[in-house]
Protein backbone atom coordinates (compact mmCIF):
# COMPACT_ATOMS: atom_id res chain seq x y z
CA UNK A 1 0.00 0.00 0.00
CA UNK A 2 1.24 3.42 -0.84
CA UNK A 3 1.37 6.18 2.01
CA UNK A 4 0.31 9.69 1.52
CA UNK A 5 3.64 9.78 2.71
CA UNK A 6 5.21 8.27 -0.39
CA UNK A 7 3.17 9.69 -2.24
CA UNK A 8 4.89 12.93 -1.62
CA UNK A 9 8.05 12.11 -2.11
CA UNK A 10 9.60 14.14 -5.00
CA UNK A 11 11.58 12.20 -7.43
CA UNK A 12 15.56 12.39 -6.95
CA UNK A 13 17.19 15.06 -9.26
CA UNK A 14 20.15 13.78 -11.62
CA UNK A 15 22.78 14.43 -9.54
CA UNK A 16 20.65 12.49 -6.42
CA UNK A 17 20.50 9.99 -8.93
CA UNK A 18 24.22 9.63 -9.43
CA UNK A 19 24.69 9.94 -5.66
CA UNK A 20 22.55 6.66 -5.23
CA UNK A 21 23.79 4.68 -7.88
CA UNK A 22 27.32 5.39 -6.54
CA UNK A 23 26.45 4.45 -2.69
CA UNK A 24 24.36 1.17 -3.87
CA UNK A 25 27.04 0.43 -5.89
CA UNK A 26 29.81 0.61 -2.88
CA UNK A 27 32.13 3.13 -4.69
CA UNK A 28 31.22 5.07 -1.65
CA UNK A 29 30.51 4.43 2.10
CA UNK A 30 29.51 8.40 2.41
CA UNK A 31 29.64 11.31 0.50
CA UNK A 32 32.04 14.58 1.10
CA UNK A 33 30.95 18.03 -0.89
CA UNK A 34 31.57 21.36 -0.29
CA UNK A 35 30.34 24.67 -0.94
CA UNK A 36 33.61 26.85 -1.91
CA UNK A 37 32.80 31.06 -2.36
CA UNK A 38 35.97 33.08 -3.22
CA UNK A 39 35.61 35.97 -0.44
CA UNK A 40 35.00 38.49 -3.00
CA UNK A 41 32.00 39.52 -2.05
CA UNK A 42 28.53 38.82 -0.48
CA UNK A 43 26.71 35.54 -1.49
CA UNK A 44 23.57 36.34 -3.83
CA UNK A 45 20.61 34.19 -3.97
CA UNK A 46 22.56 32.34 -6.86
CA UNK A 47 24.72 31.00 -4.60
CA UNK A 48 21.50 29.64 -2.48
CA UNK A 49 20.86 26.94 -5.03
CA UNK A 50 24.66 25.56 -4.31
CA UNK A 51 24.35 25.77 -0.35
CA UNK A 52 21.18 24.35 -0.54
CA UNK A 53 22.43 21.83 -3.17
CA UNK A 54 25.62 21.22 -1.48
CA UNK A 55 24.41 21.17 2.02
CA UNK A 56 21.21 19.30 1.13
CA UNK A 57 23.12 16.64 -0.53
CA UNK A 58 24.38 15.38 2.84
CA UNK A 59 21.11 15.95 4.66
CA UNK A 60 19.86 13.45 2.03
CA UNK A 61 22.42 10.86 2.08
CA UNK A 62 25.15 9.90 4.99
CA UNK A 63 28.48 12.13 4.55
CA UNK A 64 29.24 15.93 5.39
CA UNK A 65 29.96 19.26 3.68
CA UNK A 66 32.47 21.37 3.82
CA UNK A 67 32.78 25.12 3.68
CA UNK A 68 35.98 25.71 1.72
CA UNK A 69 36.71 29.51 0.83
CA UNK A 70 38.57 29.90 -3.00
CA UNK A 71 40.79 32.53 -1.49
CA UNK A 72 44.20 32.04 -4.34
CA UNK A 73 43.33 36.10 -5.91
CA UNK A 74 44.64 37.95 -3.12
CA UNK A 75 43.68 41.52 -4.57
CA UNK A 76 40.07 41.41 -4.01
CA UNK A 77 39.49 39.35 -1.08
CA UNK A 78 38.78 40.06 2.44
CA UNK A 79 38.31 38.98 5.43
CA UNK A 80 35.00 40.79 5.63
CA UNK A 81 33.80 38.89 2.59
CA UNK A 82 34.52 35.66 4.86
CA UNK A 83 32.32 36.32 7.50
CA UNK A 84 29.44 37.50 5.78
CA UNK A 85 29.56 34.66 4.40
CA UNK A 86 29.64 32.38 7.42
CA UNK A 87 26.71 34.14 8.84
CA UNK A 88 24.56 34.01 5.56
CA UNK A 89 24.84 30.13 5.45
CA UNK A 90 24.36 29.74 8.94
CA UNK A 91 21.24 31.86 8.59
CA UNK A 92 20.08 29.84 5.72
CA UNK A 93 20.28 26.78 8.26
CA UNK A 94 23.19 24.97 7.45
CA UNK A 95 25.94 24.07 9.41
CA UNK A 96 29.65 22.74 7.95
CA UNK A 97 31.87 20.42 9.05
CA UNK A 98 35.28 21.79 8.13
CA UNK A 99 35.68 25.06 7.77
CA UNK A 100 38.86 25.26 4.94
CA UNK A 101 40.73 27.76 2.71
CA UNK A 102 42.25 26.90 -0.48
CA UNK A 103 45.07 29.25 1.14
CA UNK A 104 45.75 26.24 3.89
CA UNK A 105 47.24 24.06 0.81
CA UNK A 106 49.56 26.53 -0.69
CA UNK A 107 52.49 24.15 0.10
CA UNK A 108 50.91 21.61 -1.28
CA UNK A 109 50.02 22.89 -4.02
CA UNK A 110 53.13 23.88 -4.74
CA UNK A 111 54.53 20.93 -4.25
CA UNK A 112 52.10 19.79 -6.93
CA UNK A 113 53.32 22.32 -9.17
CA UNK A 114 57.25 21.35 -8.50
CA UNK A 115 56.22 17.56 -9.32
CA UNK A 116 54.26 18.33 -12.75
CA UNK A 117 57.71 19.97 -13.51
CA UNK A 118 59.76 17.24 -12.42
CA UNK A 119 57.40 15.17 -14.84
CA UNK A 120 58.25 17.43 -17.80
CA UNK A 121 54.50 18.81 -17.83
CA UNK A 122 54.75 22.25 -16.86
CA UNK A 123 57.26 24.89 -17.49
CA UNK A 124 57.76 28.62 -16.93
CA UNK A 125 56.37 30.83 -19.60
CA UNK A 126 58.38 34.13 -19.79
CA UNK A 127 55.12 35.37 -22.27
CA UNK A 128 53.48 38.12 -22.19
CA UNK A 129 49.51 37.92 -21.39
CA UNK A 130 48.81 39.13 -24.82
CA UNK A 131 51.13 37.04 -26.46
CA UNK A 132 50.07 33.42 -24.62
CA UNK A 133 46.73 35.16 -25.55
CA UNK A 134 47.86 35.44 -29.17
CA UNK A 135 49.66 31.83 -29.47
CA UNK A 136 46.58 30.10 -28.10
CA UNK A 137 45.00 30.07 -31.40
CA UNK A 138 41.08 29.81 -31.97
CA UNK A 139 38.24 26.90 -31.29
CA UNK A 140 38.91 26.48 -35.61
CA UNK A 141 42.74 27.23 -35.47
CA UNK A 142 45.34 25.13 -33.38
CA UNK A 143 47.40 27.46 -30.99
CA UNK A 144 51.48 27.46 -31.50
CA UNK A 145 54.05 26.48 -28.82
CA UNK A 146 55.19 29.03 -26.75
CA UNK A 147 59.53 29.60 -27.28
CA UNK A 148 59.91 28.81 -23.73
CA UNK A 149 57.92 25.61 -23.58
CA UNK A 150 61.06 23.51 -23.88
CA UNK A 151 62.92 24.68 -21.33
CA UNK A 152 64.78 21.99 -19.04
CA UNK A 153 63.47 20.12 -15.90
CA UNK A 154 66.17 21.97 -14.01
CA UNK A 155 65.86 25.83 -15.83
CA UNK A 156 61.83 25.38 -14.76
CA UNK A 157 62.83 24.22 -11.23
CA UNK A 158 64.94 27.28 -10.39
CA UNK A 159 62.61 30.10 -12.30
CA UNK A 160 59.78 28.36 -10.39
CA UNK A 161 61.48 28.76 -7.21
CA UNK A 162 62.97 32.45 -8.07
CA UNK A 163 58.87 33.20 -8.75
CA UNK A 164 58.27 32.09 -5.52
CA UNK A 165 60.85 33.94 -3.80
CA UNK A 166 59.83 37.28 -5.65
CA UNK A 167 62.87 37.53 -7.99
CA UNK A 168 60.49 38.70 -10.75
CA UNK A 169 57.59 41.00 -11.06
CA UNK A 170 53.94 40.89 -11.67
CA UNK A 171 53.19 39.35 -14.83
CA UNK A 172 56.78 38.90 -15.81
CA UNK A 173 56.03 34.70 -15.88
CA UNK A 174 53.52 32.02 -15.34
CA UNK A 175 54.09 28.67 -15.14
CA UNK A 176 51.75 26.63 -17.72
CA UNK A 177 51.27 23.16 -18.10
CA UNK A 178 52.70 20.88 -20.98
CA UNK A 179 49.59 19.65 -22.42
CA UNK A 180 48.71 20.19 -25.86
CA UNK A 181 48.37 23.87 -28.00
CA UNK A 182 46.70 21.63 -30.26
CA UNK A 183 43.79 20.70 -28.18
CA UNK A 184 39.93 20.92 -29.36
CA UNK A 185 39.49 22.46 -25.99
CA UNK A 186 40.83 25.65 -25.75
CA UNK A 187 41.45 25.04 -21.65
CA UNK A 188 43.66 22.06 -22.48
CA UNK A 189 45.41 24.51 -24.25
CA UNK A 190 49.13 24.57 -22.02
CA UNK A 191 46.68 26.64 -19.45
CA UNK A 192 48.46 28.77 -16.59
CA UNK A 193 48.70 27.45 -13.48
CA UNK A 194 50.45 30.10 -10.98
CA UNK A 195 50.89 33.60 -11.35
CA UNK A 196 53.12 36.35 -9.81
CA UNK A 197 50.79 38.85 -7.34
CA UNK A 198 52.82 40.64 -5.52
CA UNK A 199 49.73 40.98 -3.10
CA UNK A 200 49.15 40.87 1.13
CA UNK A 201 46.47 38.14 1.38
CA UNK A 202 43.94 37.82 3.60
CA UNK A 203 45.70 34.93 6.06
CA UNK A 204 48.67 34.23 4.37
CA UNK A 205 50.02 37.80 4.41
CA UNK A 206 53.26 38.48 2.84
CA UNK A 207 54.66 34.83 2.49
CA UNK A 208 53.27 34.18 -1.08
CA UNK A 209 54.05 36.31 -4.19
CA UNK A 210 52.94 33.69 -6.26
CA UNK A 211 49.41 32.09 -6.44
CA UNK A 212 47.82 28.96 -7.99
CA UNK A 213 45.06 29.65 -10.76
CA UNK A 214 41.43 28.66 -10.09
CA UNK A 215 41.71 25.18 -12.48
CA UNK A 216 45.13 24.53 -10.16
CA UNK A 217 43.60 24.94 -6.70
CA UNK A 218 40.05 23.84 -7.15
CA UNK A 219 40.79 20.09 -7.92
CA UNK A 220 43.91 19.57 -6.09
CA UNK A 221 41.91 21.14 -3.07
CA UNK A 222 38.86 18.68 -3.79
CA UNK A 223 41.42 15.72 -3.83
CA UNK A 224 42.96 16.92 -0.40
CA UNK A 225 39.80 16.99 1.05
CA UNK A 226 38.72 13.98 -0.77
CA UNK A 227 35.76 15.14 -2.20
CA UNK A 228 33.19 12.35 -3.57
CA UNK A 229 31.07 15.01 -5.73
CA UNK A 230 32.31 18.19 -6.58
CA UNK A 231 29.30 20.22 -7.87
CA UNK A 232 29.59 23.69 -10.41
CA UNK A 233 27.64 24.98 -12.62
CA UNK A 234 27.60 24.54 -16.39
CA UNK A 235 30.21 27.24 -17.08
CA UNK A 236 32.68 24.80 -16.01
CA UNK A 237 31.91 22.12 -18.22
CA UNK A 238 34.93 22.74 -20.10
CA UNK A 239 37.43 22.59 -17.20
CA UNK A 240 36.16 19.49 -16.07
CA UNK A 241 39.26 17.57 -18.83
CA UNK A 242 41.79 19.84 -16.92
CA UNK A 243 40.70 18.83 -13.05
CA UNK A 244 40.60 15.15 -14.51
CA UNK A 245 43.98 15.57 -16.29
CA UNK A 246 45.61 17.03 -12.56
CA UNK A 247 44.28 14.75 -10.87
CA UNK A 248 45.76 11.48 -12.92
CA UNK A 249 49.08 13.40 -13.58
CA UNK A 250 49.86 13.81 -10.04
CA UNK A 251 48.08 10.63 -8.54
CA UNK A 252 46.25 11.93 -6.02
CA UNK A 253 42.76 11.21 -4.73
CA UNK A 254 40.29 11.16 -7.83
CA UNK A 255 37.50 13.62 -7.03
CA UNK A 256 34.98 14.08 -9.49
CA UNK A 257 33.11 17.04 -10.84
CA UNK A 258 29.37 17.34 -11.83
CA UNK A 259 27.52 20.51 -13.40
CA UNK A 260 24.09 21.59 -13.22
CA UNK A 261 22.42 24.78 -14.54
CA UNK A 262 22.59 27.79 -12.89
CA UNK A 263 19.56 29.60 -12.80
CA UNK A 264 18.79 33.53 -13.69
CA UNK A 265 16.58 35.56 -12.08
CA UNK A 266 14.49 38.21 -14.46
CA UNK A 267 15.05 41.75 -12.82
CA UNK A 268 18.11 41.46 -11.45
CA UNK A 269 21.56 40.78 -11.68
CA UNK A 270 24.04 38.34 -9.83
CA UNK A 271 27.33 39.07 -11.49
CA UNK A 272 30.43 39.99 -8.28
CA UNK A 273 31.74 42.60 -10.06
CA UNK A 274 28.36 44.39 -11.03
CA UNK A 275 26.96 43.87 -7.89
CA UNK A 276 30.45 45.95 -6.50
CA UNK A 277 29.67 48.29 -9.21
CA UNK A 278 26.43 49.30 -7.76
CA UNK A 279 27.91 49.28 -3.94
CA UNK A 280 30.98 51.62 -5.19
CA UNK A 281 29.05 53.59 -6.98
CA UNK A 282 26.27 54.34 -4.40
CA UNK A 283 23.42 53.26 -6.65
CA UNK A 284 22.33 51.31 -3.52
CA UNK A 285 23.50 51.54 0.40
CA UNK A 286 25.64 49.11 0.65
CA UNK A 287 25.79 45.00 0.17
CA UNK A 288 22.68 44.33 2.60
CA UNK A 289 20.40 47.14 0.49
CA UNK A 290 17.23 45.41 0.35
CA UNK A 291 16.96 45.67 -3.12
CA UNK A 292 19.83 43.62 -4.10
CA UNK A 293 19.65 40.35 -4.65
CA UNK A 294 22.36 39.11 -2.00
CA UNK A 295 21.29 36.80 0.97
CA UNK A 296 22.34 39.75 3.29
CA UNK A 297 20.07 41.99 1.39
CA UNK A 298 17.01 39.42 1.27
CA UNK A 299 17.78 38.91 4.51
CA UNK A 300 16.95 42.49 5.92
CA UNK A 301 14.22 43.18 3.66
CA UNK A 302 12.42 40.56 5.18
CA UNK A 303 12.94 37.16 3.30
CA UNK A 304 12.99 33.85 5.09
CA UNK A 305 15.43 31.53 5.69
CA UNK A 306 12.55 28.84 5.00
CA UNK A 307 11.31 30.95 1.92
CA UNK A 308 14.19 31.11 0.06
CA UNK A 309 15.01 26.98 0.60
CA UNK A 310 11.43 26.40 -0.61
CA UNK A 311 12.38 28.79 -3.92
CA UNK A 312 15.76 26.81 -4.58
CA UNK A 313 13.71 23.80 -4.17
CA UNK A 314 10.99 24.28 -6.24
CA UNK A 315 13.33 25.65 -9.32
CA UNK A 316 15.24 22.53 -9.05
CA UNK A 317 18.33 21.36 -10.23
CA UNK A 318 18.71 20.76 -14.12
CA UNK A 319 21.15 20.49 -16.87
CA UNK A 320 19.75 23.81 -19.02
CA UNK A 321 19.74 26.93 -17.84
CA UNK A 322 17.04 29.30 -17.58
CA UNK A 323 15.70 32.35 -16.25
CA UNK A 324 13.66 32.16 -13.62
CA UNK A 325 10.49 34.63 -12.65
CA UNK A 326 11.01 36.56 -9.37
CA UNK A 327 7.57 36.42 -9.14
CA UNK A 328 8.11 32.98 -7.84
CA UNK A 329 10.37 33.81 -5.05
CA UNK A 330 8.00 36.60 -3.93
CA UNK A 331 5.43 34.03 -3.91
CA UNK A 332 7.65 31.51 -1.90
CA UNK A 333 8.18 34.35 0.88
CA UNK A 334 4.10 35.26 0.74
CA UNK A 335 3.43 31.51 1.52
CA UNK A 336 6.23 31.61 4.52
CA UNK A 337 4.93 34.99 6.00
CA UNK A 338 1.46 34.18 5.85
CA UNK A 339 1.92 31.18 7.87
CA UNK A 340 4.30 32.96 10.55
CA UNK A 341 3.80 36.72 10.57
CA UNK A 342 2.00 38.58 13.13
CA UNK A 343 -0.82 41.01 11.49
CA UNK A 344 -0.60 44.76 12.70
CA UNK A 345 -2.27 48.07 11.15
CA UNK A 346 -0.28 50.70 9.51
CA UNK A 347 -1.36 53.59 7.80
CA UNK A 348 0.56 54.73 5.04
CA UNK A 349 -1.07 57.49 3.13
CA UNK A 350 -2.65 58.97 6.51
CA UNK A 351 -5.97 60.70 6.45
CA UNK A 352 -7.99 62.27 9.70
CA UNK A 353 -11.31 61.05 10.72
CA UNK A 354 -13.28 62.62 13.49
CA UNK A 355 -16.06 60.42 14.90
CA UNK A 356 -18.12 62.98 16.04
CA UNK A 357 -20.39 61.33 18.53
CA UNK A 358 -17.58 59.13 19.98
CA UNK A 359 -16.49 60.57 23.43
CA UNK A 360 -13.57 62.96 22.85
CA UNK A 361 -11.94 61.86 26.14
CA UNK A 362 -12.15 57.93 26.21
CA UNK A 363 -10.11 55.35 24.39
CA UNK A 364 -11.58 52.08 24.39
CA UNK A 365 -9.76 48.96 24.32
CA UNK A 366 -10.91 46.59 21.16
CA UNK A 367 -9.35 43.07 20.36
CA UNK A 368 -7.76 41.73 16.79
CA UNK A 369 -6.02 38.52 16.27
CA UNK A 370 -2.72 38.50 15.76
CA UNK A 371 -2.74 36.22 13.03
CA UNK A 372 -5.69 34.08 11.61
CA UNK A 373 -3.86 30.84 10.06
CA UNK A 374 -2.41 30.38 13.40
CA UNK A 375 -5.33 30.39 16.32
CA UNK A 376 -2.48 29.86 19.11
CA UNK A 377 -1.20 33.45 18.05
CA UNK A 378 -4.17 34.39 20.33
CA UNK A 379 -5.38 38.66 20.32
CA UNK A 380 -4.23 41.77 20.88
CA UNK A 381 -5.23 44.71 22.28
CA UNK A 382 -6.15 48.08 20.17
CA UNK A 383 -7.31 51.62 21.53
CA UNK A 384 -9.83 52.66 19.97
CA UNK A 385 -10.35 56.79 20.40
CA UNK A 386 -12.46 59.54 18.29
CA UNK A 387 -9.68 60.45 16.11
CA UNK A 388 -8.23 57.87 14.09
CA UNK A 389 -6.07 57.86 10.85
CA UNK A 390 -7.37 55.62 7.60
CA UNK A 391 -5.72 55.70 4.12
CA UNK A 392 -6.62 58.31 2.27
CA UNK A 393 -7.63 55.91 -0.90
CA UNK A 394 -10.39 54.29 1.53
CA UNK A 395 -12.66 57.27 1.09
CA UNK A 396 -14.02 59.03 -1.76
CA UNK A 397 -16.21 62.02 -1.88
CA UNK A 398 -17.74 61.16 -4.74
CA UNK A 399 -17.86 57.48 -4.61
CA UNK A 400 -18.12 54.77 -7.99
CA UNK A 401 -20.98 52.10 -8.11
CA UNK A 402 -18.58 49.13 -7.06
CA UNK A 403 -16.66 51.28 -4.34
CA UNK A 404 -17.49 49.64 -0.85
CA UNK A 405 -15.01 51.89 1.07
CA UNK A 406 -15.94 54.86 2.88
CA UNK A 407 -18.17 57.56 1.04
CA UNK A 408 -20.62 60.54 2.30
CA UNK A 409 -23.21 58.58 4.06
CA UNK A 410 -21.97 54.91 3.38
CA UNK A 411 -20.79 52.49 5.94
CA UNK A 412 -17.92 50.44 6.78
CA UNK A 413 -16.56 48.22 9.72
CA UNK A 414 -13.24 49.53 11.51
CA UNK A 415 -11.30 46.10 11.71
CA UNK A 416 -11.65 44.84 15.36
CA UNK A 417 -13.51 48.04 16.23
CA UNK A 418 -16.62 49.69 15.21
CA UNK A 419 -19.01 50.42 12.15
CA UNK A 420 -18.77 54.03 11.17
CA UNK A 421 -20.74 56.17 8.46
CA UNK A 422 -19.35 59.05 6.50
CA UNK A 423 -21.19 62.37 7.52
CA UNK A 424 -19.01 64.91 6.12
CA UNK A 425 -15.51 66.72 5.21
CA UNK A 426 -13.16 69.29 5.79
CA UNK A 427 -11.21 70.86 3.08
CA UNK A 428 -8.33 72.99 2.91
CA UNK A 429 -8.16 76.32 0.29
CA UNK A 430 -6.53 74.03 -2.24
CA UNK A 431 -10.31 71.90 -1.97
CA UNK A 432 -8.11 68.88 -0.52
CA UNK A 433 -10.00 66.51 2.00
CA UNK A 434 -7.86 67.19 5.54
CA UNK A 435 -10.83 65.69 7.58
CA UNK A 436 -13.55 63.00 7.45
CA UNK A 437 -16.52 63.46 9.81
CA UNK A 438 -17.89 60.71 11.09
CA UNK A 439 -20.35 58.90 13.46
CA UNK A 440 -20.22 55.62 15.20
CA UNK A 441 -22.80 52.83 15.73
CA UNK A 442 -23.18 51.74 19.04
CA UNK A 443 -23.28 48.20 19.91
CA UNK A 444 -21.75 47.72 16.39
CA UNK A 445 -18.27 46.45 17.65
CA UNK A 446 -16.37 43.54 16.85
CA UNK A 447 -17.14 40.64 18.67
CA UNK A 448 -20.21 42.12 19.86
CA UNK A 449 -22.64 43.75 17.16
CA UNK A 450 -26.05 43.00 17.78
CA UNK A 451 -27.21 45.41 15.26
CA UNK A 452 -27.84 43.39 12.49
CA UNK A 453 -26.31 45.98 9.99
CA UNK A 454 -24.19 44.41 7.13
CA UNK A 455 -21.58 46.34 5.82
CA UNK A 456 -19.35 45.31 2.47
CA UNK A 457 -16.23 47.33 3.33
CA UNK A 458 -13.76 46.81 6.47
CA UNK A 459 -10.94 48.90 6.80
CA UNK A 460 -7.57 48.92 8.89
CA UNK A 461 -7.00 52.20 10.96
CA UNK A 462 -4.80 53.65 13.66
CA UNK A 463 -5.79 55.97 16.85
CA UNK A 464 -4.47 59.50 15.87
CA UNK A 465 -3.47 59.79 19.91
CA UNK A 466 -1.66 56.51 20.40
CA UNK A 467 -0.30 55.73 16.64
CA UNK A 468 3.41 55.83 16.38
CA UNK A 469 5.38 57.58 13.55
CA UNK A 470 6.71 54.81 11.44
CA UNK A 471 9.31 55.46 8.52
CA UNK A 472 8.16 52.99 5.48
CA UNK A 473 10.62 52.23 2.96
CA UNK A 474 8.52 50.99 -0.06
CA UNK A 475 11.37 48.76 -1.92
CA UNK A 476 10.67 47.34 -5.78
CA UNK A 477 12.71 45.38 -8.29
CA UNK A 478 16.46 47.06 -8.69
CA UNK A 479 15.92 46.74 -12.55
CA UNK A 480 12.81 48.01 -15.10
CA UNK A 481 14.13 45.30 -17.32
CA UNK A 482 13.07 41.60 -17.57
CA UNK A 483 16.77 40.95 -19.11
CA UNK A 484 19.26 42.92 -17.94
CA UNK A 485 22.01 41.05 -19.55
CA UNK A 486 20.52 40.97 -22.97
CA UNK A 487 19.70 44.71 -22.84
CA UNK A 488 22.67 46.85 -24.81
CA UNK A 489 24.54 49.65 -23.10
CA UNK A 490 25.66 50.21 -19.64
CA UNK A 491 23.55 47.99 -16.95
CA UNK A 492 22.84 50.17 -14.75
CA UNK A 493 21.06 52.22 -17.20
CA UNK A 494 18.14 49.99 -16.82
CA UNK A 495 17.73 51.08 -12.72
CA UNK A 496 14.50 51.34 -11.46
CA UNK A 497 13.63 55.07 -10.66
CA UNK A 498 10.73 54.01 -8.25
CA UNK A 499 12.83 51.03 -6.72
CA UNK A 500 13.02 52.78 -3.29
CA UNK A 501 10.08 55.18 -2.01
CA UNK A 502 10.51 56.61 1.74
CA UNK A 503 6.99 57.77 3.20
CA UNK A 504 6.05 58.87 6.86
CA UNK A 505 2.85 56.40 8.08
CA UNK A 506 1.04 55.41 11.68
CA UNK A 507 0.93 52.26 12.77
CA UNK A 508 -0.42 50.94 16.01
CA UNK A 509 1.92 51.30 19.25
CA UNK A 510 2.70 47.48 18.77
CA UNK A 511 4.96 47.92 16.41
CA UNK A 512 7.45 50.69 18.65
CA UNK A 513 8.90 47.22 20.16
CA UNK A 514 9.79 46.14 16.47
CA UNK A 515 12.70 43.76 17.06
CA UNK A 516 15.08 44.19 13.74
CA UNK A 517 14.43 41.62 11.16
CA UNK A 518 11.05 41.03 12.92
CA UNK A 519 8.37 40.17 9.81
CA UNK A 520 4.57 41.86 9.85
CA UNK A 521 2.14 41.57 7.56
CA UNK A 522 0.42 45.47 7.17
CA UNK A 523 -3.43 44.23 6.93
CA UNK A 524 -4.31 45.59 3.69
CA UNK A 525 -0.85 46.91 2.64
CA UNK A 526 1.71 44.05 2.55
CA UNK A 527 4.45 42.23 4.62
CA UNK A 528 6.83 44.40 6.14
CA UNK A 529 10.02 43.60 8.43
CA UNK A 530 11.59 46.05 11.19
CA UNK A 531 14.99 47.27 9.74
CA UNK A 532 17.90 48.31 12.34
CA UNK A 533 18.22 51.98 11.48
CA UNK A 534 14.85 51.95 13.31
CA UNK A 535 14.45 53.52 17.01
CA UNK A 536 11.42 52.66 19.69
CA UNK A 537 11.18 57.20 18.80
CA UNK A 538 10.63 56.19 14.92
CA UNK A 539 10.38 52.67 13.56
CA UNK A 540 11.23 51.89 10.28
CA UNK A 541 10.09 49.12 8.63
CA UNK A 542 11.06 47.97 5.07
CA UNK A 543 8.78 46.27 2.71
CA UNK A 544 9.39 42.80 1.47
CA UNK A 545 6.66 41.90 -0.76
CA UNK A 546 2.85 43.47 -1.54
CA UNK A 547 -0.25 41.02 -0.45
CA UNK A 548 -0.44 40.41 -4.21
CA UNK A 549 2.21 40.53 -7.54
CA UNK A 550 1.55 43.60 -8.61
CA UNK A 551 3.87 43.56 -11.66
CA UNK A 552 1.82 40.55 -13.18
CA UNK A 553 -1.17 42.67 -13.04
CA UNK A 554 0.82 45.69 -14.69
CA UNK A 555 2.18 43.18 -17.05
CA UNK A 556 -1.48 42.21 -17.80
CA UNK A 557 -2.90 46.09 -18.64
Amino acid sequence: MITEEKKEEKSLNFIEEIIEADLQAGKYKEIITRFPPEPNGYLHIGHASSICLNFGLTKKFPGYTNLRFDDTNPTTEDTEYVESIKNDIRWMGFEWENELYASDYFDTLYGYAIQLIHKGLAYVDDSSSEEIATLKGTPSEPGRNSPFRDRSVEENRLLFEQMKNGTFPDGSRTLRAKIDMAHTNMLMRDPILYRIKHAHHHRTGNNWCIYPMYDFAHGQSDSIETVTHSICTLEFVPHRELYDWLIEQLGIYPSHQYEFARRNLNYTVTSKRKLLQLVQEKHVNGWDDPRMPTISGLRRRGYTPASIRDFCDRIGVARRENMIDVGLLEFCVREDLNKTSLRRMAVLDPLKVVITNFPEELSETCLSENNPEDIAAGMREILFTREIFIEREDFMEVPSKKYFRLAPGKMVRLKGAYIIQAESVVKDENGEITEVHCTYVENSKSGQDTTGINVKGTLHWVSAKHGVPVEVRLYDRLFSVENVASEEGDFKDYINPDSLNIITGYAEPALRDAKPGESFQFLRKGYFAADPDGSTEKPVFNRTVTLRDNWAKAAEK
